[in-house]
């Protein structure tokens, strides 16, 4: 028993997918932003080239 819960705490292996997961999901919401950020930019160029044209 003693072994077996020795291993327990040795293993780091679920920590390191807590880890990869907690990366990829601030990569996903710093993706999400830029993406919002540069589509209402890109919304904006549009609206302004519009008016222009008309």
């Amino acid at each position: 028993m003693k072994s077996m819960i020795a291993r327990f705490v040795g293993s780091e292996s679920g920590a390191t997918a807590i880890e990869y997961g907690l990366i990829g999901a601030l990569i996903s919401v710093i993706i999400i932003v830029a993406v919002r950020l540069v589509g209402s930019n890109l919304s904006n160029t549009f609206d302004k080239i519009a008016k222009n044209l008309t």
